[in-house]
């Protein structure tokens, strides 16, 4: 019988390997990531694809920008893969060459690729995987890959996400092409877009915060460091 990881155990592993405390305000995101990364890592019908890494890829930057140290985030990332025993350097790999794809390509006919109505010669390796996908009755669809294709139809057209119709239509069609529910596409799209607005507020009332606690430390500063004047004297 195989021992099935544990969510304990790719906690244990992350903050072994990641050893620096993470601040508060991202440490919810990367735990989120790190047991939805898992769970799907230990479904029988889940497997690997490179708009899924696009999807890890595209989360942890969105959500992990403007993280101090900076030079944390790569330690960050590469934990959160190797704890789910997959190679962070391949994630970023597909991720990038994904995203070549898409902004060489117009937003027309990367739906069309998508949708499956068009087959391009431009990867021969993801063909086979978007066909993979669309002939796999099987197939594990999660938040994570589509996110995957927001984010490519970002890079193909940064206007066209901006236009809930033009969106609507276009997730319509990948989503028949790929044999998965465009329902749940544009739910969990709302939904990470929606996550998003509130990190940056969360983000900006963190930075208010921090400007204001700042303030009042010179401050105090400024009033222990100003000499005090003598009594004055009228004999």
């Amino acid at each position: 019988m195989n021992n099935v990881r544990t969510v304990s155990d790719t906690k244990r592993t992350f903050y072994n390997l990641h050893t620096r405390p993470i601040n508060t305000i991202y440490r919810r995101v990367v735990e989120e990531l790190m047991v939805e990364m898992h769970l799907l890592s230990v479904n029988i019908d889940f497997s690997y694809n490179p708009i899924y890494a696009l999807g890890v890829v595209t989360t942890f930057d969105r959500f992990m920008q403007g993280y101090l140290p900076e030079r944390d985030q790569e330690s960050i990332f590469n934990a959160l893969c190797r704890a789910i025993e997959q190679d962070p350097q391949h994630y970023r790999q597909d991720a990038q060459r994904l995203q070549t794809v898409a902004k060489g390509l117009p937003v027309k006919d990367l739906i069309a690729w998508l949708g499956q109505t068009t087959y391009l010669d431009r990867d021969a390796d993801l063909q086979a995987q978007l066909q993979a996908i669309a002939n796999n009755p099987n197939f594990k669809y999660n938040r994570l890959f589509a996110i995957g294709v927001f984010s490519l139809l970002e890079q193909s057209d940064p206007e066209l996400v901006k236009d809930e119709k033009q969106l609507t239509e276009a997730l319509k069609a990948i989503a028949a092409g790929l044999h998965v529910s465009d329902d749940k596409l544009n739910k969990d799209l709302d939904l990470y877009r929606s996550n998003l607005e509130k990190m940056a507020q969360a983000l900006v009332v963190m930075a208010d915060m921090l400007s204001a606690d700042r303030k009042k430390r010179e401050q105090r500063k400024q009033q222990s460091t100003t000499p005090v004047a003598p009594p004055s004297s009228n004999e």
